[in-house]
């Protein structure tokens, strides 16, 4: 199993899944032209998607999904919570999911999905699994539960948000009515949140860390990576950011 960031930020979010036999897409907050461009940096067309997966139904991980699912009769699984927002239209192949069922499979992967707390109506992320790579997600989440604890503690490579400095939150641009909701228990992850649980579910067999979802204006990359190096000195080696405005490298799951 391997897997890309197609792009990760407030202004859009995807991601890529793939194994032999199977490709997915884990949300689309790009435009279709946009994310077909994206996709063509892997030499991948859309049309070789097995279909998409999705978190909540803020835009910016929903932009394209719709107007993907209809074009290319794409399914796309996504919660009751997420489809009643009525954002995403008609789709044609529509599979409801929610975070405390079993796992299901997609092609050769197995995908789980679990909740989070976030200010959407059934917000989940998910972790995928195949017999030799377990890829979990974490991003757009307000607070620790145990239970994502639990969902992240055997992975082998992790998709982790870093949203906010608390301190550059706090002097930021943002009116104190969107920084309570950034940094409230249903917002996003701060550097201290995700370093915190990253002692928690560290260890050696985790091979890859992927940080996602970093504000442009309430956080840098630097002090995204140094909370987390702090916290887990050995992971600098197999630490990597995410862009916004570009896709990254292939990570091995």
């Amino acid at each position: 199993m391997r897997f890309a960031s197609l792009g990760s930020g407030s202004r859009g979010n995807a991601t890529l899944i793939e194994t032999d036999r199977t490709r997915l897409l884990l949300d689309c907050g790009f435009p279709a032209k946009e994310l077909e461009k994206r996709l063509s940096a892997f030499n991948i067309a859309i049309d070789s998607l097995d279909g998409i997966l999705v978190t909540h139904e803020h835009q910016d991980h929903v932009r394209g999904v719709g107007v993907l699912a209809r074009r290319f009769g794409l399914p796309v699984w996504l919660t009751h919570g997420t489809l009643r927002c009525r954002r995403l239209g008609h789709m044609p192949d529509v599979r409801i999911i929610h975070g405390h069922q079993a796992s299901f499979v997609v092609g050769d992967l197995t995908v789980t999905a679990y909740p989070v707390p976030h200010d959407a109506r059934e917000p989940v992320q998910f972790v995928f699994e195949t017999s030799a790579a377990r890829f979990g997600v974490l991003t757009d989440v307000g607070v620790i539960t145990p239970h994502i604890i639990r969902m992240l503690s055997n992975c082998t490579a992790l998709l982790l948000e870093c949203n906010h400095d608390r301190e550059m939150l706090a002097n930021g641009p943002y009116p104190l009515s969107l920084q309570r909701r950034v940094g409230g228990a249903l917002g996003h992850l701060s550097n201290c949140q995700a370093a915190q649980l990253l002692k928690l579910v560290a260890h050696a067999g985790l091979k890859c860390l992927v940080v996602g979802h970093v504000s442009e204006k309430n956080n840098t990359p630097s002090l995204a990576r140094a909370a987390l190096v702090t916290a887990v000195p050995e992971i600098e080696e197999r630490l990597t950011l995410t862009c916004q405005d570009r896709p990254s490298e292939w990570f091995e799951g």
